[in-house]
Parts: structure tokens; sequence; C-alpha cells
């Protein structure tokens, strides 16, 4: 699950093509891809284990060195995905007819991302009904980690591998199971598009870059599922968040988490520090399925064997049958916006500020400033004007060169403050007068 780091939301943003080979089965790496380099045979780590275990143990093995976005552990657990994917029998949804989808991992959000260009696995299970196929349903998980302790790590100054078993190699383990049983058949009336998200712990990197270039190019995305730390679910019980975002999610979830023996607490809102956000913030409903933290988050000591094996397939029990309904002939789902608060920028780990503007920041760079993906409902700048897509210049007589800057102006106001916000509106200069709001009382 993501890292609250400085700059990054806080409330929980052609190169030539590459062949691996894995197992004997060829693959197109794919833009982005990191030089060619020698990968865990599967079955010598994973004999004697089916899905979803067999994918939590090579995934968090010492070998793929912590599966840091953009480095050769994560390419060998990108290669891993894919090629269960293709034992599915299911399409590649990435660029250039591979699995992969290539991810820009620098971020304005986090200024601790790693350098160079991360991978999404995509794979596509087509629907079966002429008149839905076109409505994709997302089911997704983030697959990158923390390296041998990056900034997030829970273990300052202690250098070793984070191997997250549970963060997240437990919802990529769920999604494989969750496809393949779907693949099985019957197939589904929507189509369902299954992703790996590269990125997640330097700021949602992935996510955002898909929801900009979804496999669905211009169809409409109607769900978005999203596993992020599944695999310690013991006496439960399971949180799922973003019931509120449709009208129809708590009679999906409530039946289907009966039949899978699960006990659940449901949330409303739709916003938190995983990859759900990034599509809840583009209007599509979305679950987030969570058991909890645990003494081990993002420590060395998150490893395969503290996995509760039957509690994690339980929960993909859970989500494959709750995908099913989403993807059948049944009424798409009914949004509700405003779910939640949506993430605002803190100056440091765990620390607000006062004064408050609502302002949802973009987790893509820009020359100068910061661009909002999105304005709270009845904040302080929506109610001044503020839009999606502005560009925050200055705040007051402060100039907002980056989200440290923004963060900083806002620090330097309090609550009850009038001042002026100048923003860029595609290529209009607008100033706004922005009455600021208490961030406490939110």
């Amino acid at each position: 699950m993501g890292v609250k780091v400085p700059c990054m939301i806080t409330t929980f943003e052609r190169v030539p093509l590459a062949v691996v080979l894995i197992g004997g089965l060829a693959l197109a790496a794919g833009p982005g891809a990191a030089a060619a380099q020698t990968c865990p045979e599967p079955a010598s780590l994973t004999a004697g284990l089916t899905l979803p275990m067999a994918a939590v143990r090579y995934l968090a093995d010492d070998a793929l060195d912590g599966r840091l976005a953009g480095s050769a552990g994560e390419q060998c657990a990108g290669d891993y995905i894919a090629r269960e994917f293709a034992r599915m029998g299911l399409r590649p949804g990435g660029e250039h007819d591979t699995f992969f989808q290539a991810v820009p991992l620098a971020s304005a959000i986090n200024p601790h991302a790693p350098a160079g260009t991360g991978r999404n696995v995509i794979a596509i299970l087509d629907g079966a009904d002429d008149r839905l196929t076109h409505e994709w349903v997302v089911v997704g998980a983030h697959y990158d980690h923390l390296g041998e302790g990056a900034p997030g790590s829970l273990a300052p100054g202690e250098r070793a591998i984070h191997n997250g078993a549970d963060d997240n190699a437990s919802g990529v383990a769920a999604i494989l199971w969750t496809a393949e049983t779907l693949a099985r058949g019957p197939r589904p009336a929507r189509t369902i598009v299954f992703v790996a998200f590269t990125g997640e712990e330097s700021g949602l990197l992935g996510s955002a870059h898909y929801v900009a270039h979804p496999a669905s190019g211009g169809d409409p995305m109607v769900a978005m599922i999203n596993l992020d730390m599944v695999g310690r679910l013991g006496a439960g019980p399971l949180i799922v968040y973003g019931v509120g975002t449709a009208e129809e999610w708590t009679s999906l979830v409530e039946p289907a988490a009966a039949r899978a023996g699960v006990a659940v607490a449901t949330r409303t809102e739709g916003y938190g520090p995983s990859d759900h956000t990034s599509f809840y913030l583009k209007d599509v409903p979305v679950l987030h399925f969570f058991t909890n933290t645990h003494g081990d988050y993002h420590k060395p000591s998150d490893d395969w064997p503290k996995i509760d094996t039957a509690g994690l397939s339980r929960v993909a029990a859970m989500v494959a049958d709750v995908t099913a309904a989403v993807a059948s002939t049944r009424p798409a789902l009914t949004l509700r916006r405003g779910a939640g608060e949506p993430p605002r920028p803190a100056s440091e780990p765990g620390q607000g500020y006062g004064a408050w503007l609502g302002s949802v920041p973009d987790f893509t760079p820009v020359d100068r400033g910061v661009k909002l993906s999105g304005v709270t409902v009845g904040s302080p700048g929506a109610t001044a004007g503020l839009r999606a897509g502005d560009v925050v210049l200055a705040i007051g007589t402060h100039e907002v060169t980056d989200l440290q800057a923004m963060t900083d102006a806002l620090r330097a106001h309090k609550a009850g403050d009038v001042v002026d916000v100048r923003v860029l509106r595609g290529d209009e200069m607008v100033t706004l007068r922005v009455t600021l709001g208490d961030r406490s009382t939110r």
C-alpha cells in the first residue's frame, strides 16, 4: 500500500522492443523494459503450491530484490505475471500487442520516486455479450514494493530486502486467482481487464498512467476493484472501502462475503492510499479490499510464510464473485460522487496544515505549478470556481512552483484568510478570490 511521503497524498499520484524468455514462453517486454536479466525459474520456488499462494511465493522471493518500480526485480515480477495471464489464455492489453504498458516514473507528487520507466501488466477477458462487451470492469493490484528500503520503509536505517508479501504480492495473487477462475468460463457479458500496476508506492503512478491511457480506449470503465494487502485476514474482518461510490455495491458485496465465509466491515469512501483513488477521481465506482495493517507493514519482515493461505483464498473467491456479478448482464452500477474526501498534499508524512483549499493534485509533472485532477465538492476552492485541469501558480503572495511550494503557501495562511489564487486555465490566466477553510474540521 502506498507510503506517505512528502508531497504525496496523505489520507491513507520509444525504446527498442525487447523480448524476454520466461520458462520457454516468449513474451514481448514492450517499451521501457529493463535490460534482460536472469529471473528465477517459477517451478523452482513454487513446487507444490497453486494459486494464489504460488504467486505470493514467487513475487516475495529475495531474488526479486523487493520489486522496486523500474528495477530488474520488478521486471522479473512483471514477466511472471504476464506468463500467468498468457497461460490462462487471456488477451494481451498492453502496447504493441504485449501484456506491458510503459509507465514513466517521474513524479510531481513524490520527489523520491525512482527514475526511469516501469511497466503495468495488462490482460483482457473479452465480454460475451455484443451489447455490453464495450463496457469494461477493471480488476487491479500493484506489484511494486520498496526494494531494499526505499523511502517509506518503517525500518529506518536498515538496508534489507523488503519482499512485500502482503504489500502487495497478496493482491496480485488474488487477481491472478480471479482471472484464472473467470477465464474458465462461462465468459461474462462485460469485458474484464486485469491490471498489475507499477509505481503505487511512489504515488499511484501506474494507475494514474493507466486511467489516462486505458486499454478500453474510449469505451467506458463501469467499475474498478482494487486489492491491496489482502493476505492477513485471520479472524477478520475484511475491510471493503468504496461501497458508497455506487448505489448497488452493498447488495453485491454482502452476499458474496457470506458465500465466501468472510466477515466484512464496509466503508463508504472511494479515496485512499491505493490505486482505486486514480479511478474514482475519474468518476469510476470503486471497491478496495484490505485486510488491515500489521507489525510487518513496510518492513523486511513482510515475508510469504506469514500469509494466511486459507484467508487469502477466501478473499480471492469473494473478489471473483463480485467481479462476475458486476460484469454480468445486470444494469451497470449507478455512480455516487463525493464518497469521502479526496487526497490532499502534506509537507511531511502524516502532517497536515490548518488552511484548507480543497484541491486534488494530479500525479503527472507540469512545467511549473501544480495541476489539479479535481476539487472537493463544497470546498473553499470549489466555491471560488477552482476546476479540474487548472494549474495553480500562486496562493496569495506565494509562488507555487511545485507541490511542496503549494503546501508551504497553505501553511503560511490560516483558516478564514482571504487570498487570491492565480491559476493557468488552458491558455488563460485566471485569478480567484478564495476564503480558506479549516482543515482540522474536515
